[in-house]
């Protein structure tokens, strides 16, 4: 599998603080059958990541890696707050890329629907950055209306729905939202948002068996990030086979 959307550098963010803890997630993520991971830090008020910074651990952590032999491949990213889309620059902007493409994963707001959230991912649709809304579905005014990602995935705006989500660790209503997201086709990928060992953990593999169509699971898990980090056309999702076990996942409490 492939992970597009972790917290894995050290004393960054509200993800690993330590060395160690970024070695401990990177341990799982290899348990987990991940081989590509991107570091994603958060770009936002509370924590303002720069570009060198970003780049800076992810050198050292690349580094520490490889000296503890674990085989787990980091690429370059961030999450960026919709504010921060609009404050910088696109040679910043770029730097974010992730794994150095020009796909951008740009945060959902935890609270409302803003007006003009639209707007900023058409604007970098324009400028020919291909935005991926991070977990949708633990907002709130998204969850009681799913259906409005629509018009912006039509747009070509992918959507990443959190392995934590799909498994419940966050909440039945995220639980259902996320379902509800990749049944109807408006998800595209699926990634873990690890920050450590504990409910923000890995988990991808469990919750990509827990999609009940191995296919399906593969296309969120691979097939998709696989394209996003060549910079390549998304592949056709694979129709849904099974059915009965679909539906089964769908309705389970």
């Amino acid at each position: 599998m492939i992970d597009l959307h972790s917290h894995i550098l050290p004393g960054i963010d509200d993800g690993a603080r330590t060395v160690e803890d970024s070695i401990e997630i990177a341990r799982a993520a290899v348990r987990d059958g991940i081989v590509t991971i991107a570091a994603t830090p958060h770009v936002r008020d509370d924590w303002p990541t720069s570009a060198d910074l970003m780049e800076e651990r992810l050198a050292e952590l690349r580094a520490e890696l490889e000296r503890a032999r674990i085989p787990l491949e980091v690429r370059p990213g961030g999450e960026i707050a919709l504010d921060w889309v609009i404050r910088l620059n696109t040679e910043e902007l770029r730097r974010f890329g992730i794994g150095g493409t020009r796909h951008l994963l740009v945060e959902t707001p935890y609270y409302g629907w803003r007006r003009d959230l639209p707007g900023v991912l058409f604007s970098l649709l324009d400028e020919g950055f291909t935005p991926v809304l991070a977990h949708p579905e633990r907002n709130a005014d998204v969850a009681a209306h799913p259906e409005r990602l629509a018009e912006l995935v039509e747009a070509g705006v992918l959507v990443q729905v959190t392995a934590a989500s799909i498994d419940g660790r966050v909440g039945r209503r995220a639980l259902e939202c996320g379902r509800y997201l990749i049944r109807s086709g408006l998800a595209q990928l699926l990634a873990s948002d690890a920050h450590h060992a504990s409910v923000r953990e890995v988990g991808m593999a469990d919750a990509a068996e827990r999609v009940g169509d191995p296919a399906l699971a593969r296309w969120l898990t691979w097939d998709v990030p696989s394209a996003i980090l060549a910079d390549a056309e998304i592949p056709p999702r694979p129709r849904v086979k099974s059915r009965g076990r679909w539906l089964g996942w769908l309705l389970e409490a």
